[in-house]
């Protein structure tokens, strides 16, 4: 069988965003990543033991290509000592282990984070692409390929509407739980081709170099959440990690993320100092419509014209969903729907709803508190309901 992954470059672009930015501020910081499955699989994750465990040993064995790395360089975000660091990197497998329990599989990355941070995206669509190899190919393929020309019929029957101030513009966020690699080139593929007045971009780095499309992103859960360990109060932990990213981008990559401990609490630290720093938000839980209603009242609260500013949606979105999305804000914010595993493992056969999360740093217990119930992360009840307490969360 092939091997699952085909690049180090092959994985979101936030990763490289956030890693650069712990090696220059955080570099000793040592992080634990857990895997979950969140939904029932069709067969237990276990028996997937053995070939996780070759695939990991794989890629441990991969380092960046000159090539990969001058192109990681020509983003202007990126630094010249950080693309130097990626040169030498490689991932040392004694910092991740695979076993099971019962039915279930366990992966555990530990470690310091600017060594084991990359290990999670690479882990989920290992696992990803090993479940779905067992599947029929041929099958899954053909109502992909259904699926995907009917999203393309969406779009265009969407180009009739008429045109309201701000663009749709959407992107592939699909690459932790796609059904295949070569699926997955196929989709991005198709969209560039067919879409070009929509599709922007995607998150895989290895695509966007492939194709000369735009990567996307900026920050994930784990950046945020890190701070929650760090040398600062823990009702200051939001704060230090924007004012840390700003120090670091200096205006670039100016996407914040809302969902850490709730958007509420977050709005209460996004004060007029970040609104102006920030080019916008980005929702990954909760009710959507709710949540970009809040945003802009937020923003005229602060006097800020939201029309300078930007939403991005990403939480389970499909198709019809971004479109009445885009309806509902398009006069009044600048908009952009990333979309995950409904365009790149949209099949007959239910995907896996699977995670890699930080759950420690620096022997300290961190947390997520979702505006979704069950998409919480964190293995200390005991944090967690001070984490609730400290920031007013009752979800």
């Amino acid at each position: 069988m092939k091997p699952v992954v085909r690049s180090l470059l092959e994985t979101d672009l936030y990763k490289f965003t956030m890693w650069q930015a712990f090696l220059h501020m955080h570099p000793g910081a040592i992080g634990e990543y857990e895997f979950k499955c969140r939904n029932t699989p069709a067969f237990p994750l276990a028996e997937l033991k053995d070939e996780v465990e070759r695939e990991l040993d794989r890629l441990c064995e991969m380092m960046f290509s000159e090539e990969e790395v001058e192109y990681l360089r020509s983003l202007r975000f990126i630094k010249s000592d950080f693309a130097d660091f990626l040169t030498l990197f490689r991932f040392q497998r004694k910092f991740v282990s695979v076993n099971t329990d019962g039915p279930h599989l366990r992966i555990r990355a530990s470690g310091p984070i600017v060594h084991v941070m990359g290990f999670e995206i690479f882990v989920l669509y290992i696992v990803n692409e090993l479940y779905f190899r067992r599947v029929d190919q041929a099958a899954a393929l053909e109502e992909g390929r259904k699926r995907l020309k009917q999203k393309v019929d969406e779009f265009r029957a969407f180009d009739t509407e008429p045109k309201r101030l701000n663009p749709f513009d959407f992107f592939d966020f699909g690459v932790r739980r796609r059904f295949s690699g070569e699926w997955h080139e196929e989709v991005v593929a198709t969209m560039a081709r067919e879409l070009p007045q929509y599709f922007r971009g995607t998150s895989n780095v290895y695509l966007a170099k492939k194709f000369n499309l735009v990567p996307i992103g900026t920050m994930a859960h784990e950046y945020m959440q890190a701070f929650q360990s760090f040398d600062v109060r823990l009702r200051d932990f939001q704060k230090k990690a924007l004012e840390d990213w700003v120090q670091e981008y200096r205006g670039d990559l100016g996407t914040a993320l809302t969902d850490v401990v709730g958007m509420d609490a977050f709005l209460r630290d996004f004060d007029l100092y970040f609104a102006k720093l920030f080019d916008g938000l980005r929702h990954d839980s909760g009710d959507p419509v709710e949540w970009g209603e809040k945003a802009l009242a937020h923003y005229a609260k602060l006097r800020i014209d939201a029309r300078t500013k930007r939403l991005v949606f990403s939480d389970a979105l499909t198709v019809p969903k971004a479109l009445d999305l885009y309806r509902h804000f398009a006069d009044r914010v600048q908009l952009g729907f990333g979309i995950g595993t409904k365009l790149t493992n949209d099949t007959q056969f239910e995907p896996l709803n699977i995670v890699m999360k930080l759950v420690r740093c620096n022997g300290q217990p961190v947390a997520k508190l979702s505006d979704s119930p069950g998409k919480g992360m964190g293995t200390d009840d005991t944090f967690i309901a001070y984490l609730r307490q400290v920031f007013d969360q009752h979800i």
